[in-house]
């Protein structure tokens, strides 16, 4: 991807974006903005005039004439502004009103139609477009997205990390995932990533260790909805806090650094970091002995005319690494997608000890197994 440094964020790092979720009113628009500015911990007013619900029937967003409220909040506040755009004509419009800063929401990124839409409509423009994951936990998704409008000319990106839909109980609206923004980040170390804790938590109760998570894996900044009445929002609610709890959100936060000029302390890091080394290393030497053993297992299976799936074997092993897991400290959640990784593995080397010796080997099927 062609990038260009967006001044904004590098002037502000760690930047703040806060507004309502919608513009409901130039009244509350207005109020609400004016107390986030003379906070002087908001960098850009965010607002929602195109609201796009998965009911019909409930608040939209009263559409373009918002647009002429977030002008008059610029020149209130002297702050930029934006918007969520998800088709040509909010473009349009957004860029006829002087909007700032366009973003691309979760629903819309996932649709490369949609994106490609939006890429089209600012071929020739210098904007600032922000692109939020995908509904999905899909890296590719989101990278195309971001793609299509650097190849439509876009060089003024930035990402913004908002969880992703969750099946069964959760604590989030949207599961974080962390693994996929600091993937994307590894990927794209000059692309900005913005976390919107409000999206994640869903509620007001976490954003705060959310918000924290985030700076303390050097994200780039937080987008956090704020409302002058939140109880009354005719939008998600349950998540925006008042201009004052914000401004006290964001004074109570911790920004690290990156590196300390500190000598001794740069050589303990350096030092544990070599350990950490050598222990994966280690791990590696052992995920290769395990393979081989799997190896053999398939070819002891091919012998005996065995299926490679073998589902009592597989709950065994879950429940027994389970137990251990918890003495040692370590989350039911990390080693059940860990075994699910190693056993895969497992099973595409055992398939590949069962074909062998026939005219042609087909990939694996993924499945969840045992040995």
């Amino acid at each position: 991807m062609n990038l260009k440094e967006i001044e904004l964020i590098k002037n502000n790092k760690p930047i703040v974006i806060s507004g309502p979720c919608s513009a409901e009113s130039e009244k509350q628009l207005l109020s609400t903005s004016i107390a986030l500015a003379k906070s002087g911990k908001v960098d850009v007013i965010r607002a929602g005039v195109w609201k796009p619900r998965t009911r019909p029937n409930n608040f939209e967003g009263v559409g373009v004439k918002a647009l002429e409220w977030l002008r008059k909040v610029k020149e209130e506040t002297g702050l930029p502004v934006a918007v969520e755009v998800a088709n040509f004509q909010h473009v349009f419009d957004a860029l006829k009103y002087q909007i700032d800063i366009l973003w691309i929401g979760a629903r819309t990124s996932a649709n490369p139609f949609s994106v490609q839409e939006i890429a089209n409509a600012l071929e020739g423009v210098d904007a600032t477009v922000f692109v939020k994951n995908p509904v999905n936990p899909d890296i590719e998704l989101w990278i195309g997205a971001l793609e299509r409008l650097s190849q439509a000319g876009v060089t003024k990106l930035a990402a913004i990390h908002r969880g992703f839909a969750k099946y069964g109980e959760s604590r989030y609206r949207n599961e974080p995932q962390w693994q996929i923004p600091i993937e994307l980040k590894r990927l794209y170390p000059n692309l900005p990533i913005i976390c919107d804790p409000s999206h994640i938590c869903g509620n007001r109760v976490c954003i705060p260790q959310v918000a924290q998570r985030a700076l303390d894996l050097d994200f780039d900044g937080l987008m956090i909805e704020s409302h002058i009445d939140p109880d009354n929002a005719l939008s998600d609610k349950q998540q925006q806090l008042t201009p004052d709890a914000l401004d006290k959100l964001i004074g109570s936060l911790v920004v690290r650094h990156k590196e300390v000029e500190d000598q001794v302390l740069s050589r303990k890091l350096e030092s544990l970091r070599h350990e950490i080394d050598v222990i994966d290393d280690d791990m590696l030497l052992l995920l290769e002995a395990r393979m081989k053993v799997a190896d053999k297992i398939g070819q002891v299976k091919k012998d005996k005319g065995m299926t490679i799936l073998q589902t009592t074997r597989w709950n065994e092993i879950i429940e027994k690494t389970m137990i251990k897991a918890e003495k040692m400290g370590l989350s039911r959640q990390f080693l059940t997608s860990f075994l699910k990784s190693v056993h895969q593995e497992s099973i595409n080397h055992q398939n590949i000890v069962m074909n062998k010796g026939k005219d042609s080997v087909q990939e694996p099927e993924k499945i969840n197994s045992n040995e």
